[in-house]
């Protein structure tokens, strides 16, 4: 049971109850109708990224459904949160690749999302023997990356928000969602 498709999408809910605001991005991101499993890491080999809308299209109601989800929430009034999900994808597409979560408070998407990109790059680099200053800035490390010819892509998708001006409870969600064929 290998995935052979995977889309990306994200989404922020605001409620009163957490739980509540949780459900609403889920339906902002389109996936609240899908009995969610979360997994770990590993981008299949051969998975082909497709597009947000053509993904929910390919979704039932009930569905069993694995994604790799980050999420954060906040009731603190103007509190960022943000939460990432990175992706390095290997030149051979025989080779499986990295997704990687990242949850923040008070980052920029920009930041989050270039942190949990950085990760995925970084997870995939130390298993092609790629080295690294792991010190260095994101920046460099990614010339680095691409230099090595073993790495074809790195993306981010990332949703950030204020807290709720009154206090209701903000969520927010990036996730990977993989499919079978």
């Amino acid at each position: 049971m290998i995935p052979r498709k995977i889309f990306f999408t994200k989404g922020v809910g605001i409620h009163k109850d957490n739980l509540a605001s949780f459900e609403m991005a889920l339906r902002k991101a389109g996936i609240e109708k899908c009995n969610l499993v979360y997994v770990s890491s590993i981008f299949p080999p051969g998975c082909k990224i497709i597009t947000r809308a053509k993904g929910l299209e390919m979704i039932e109601p009930g569905q069993i459904t694995y994604c790799v989800m980050a999420r954060n929430s906040t009731n603190e009034p103007n509190r960022l949160v943000s939460s990432a999900v990175g992706l390095a994808v290997p030149k051979d597409s025989k080779n499986y690749g990295y997704l990687s979560e990242h949850h923040s408070f008070g980052e920029t998407a920009r930041k989050a999302g270039d942190y949990a990109e950085d990760l995925a790059a970084s997870m995939l680099a130390t298993t092609l023997g790629i080295t690294f200053d792991p010190d260095e800035a994101w920046d460099a490390r990614k010339q680095v990356y691409k230099a090595s010819k073993y790495i074809f892509k790195s993306t981010n998708v990332c949703q950030s928000a204020e807290g709720d001006k009154f206090g209701k409870w903000t969520t927010v969600i990036a996730a990977a969602v993989l499919l079978m064929d």
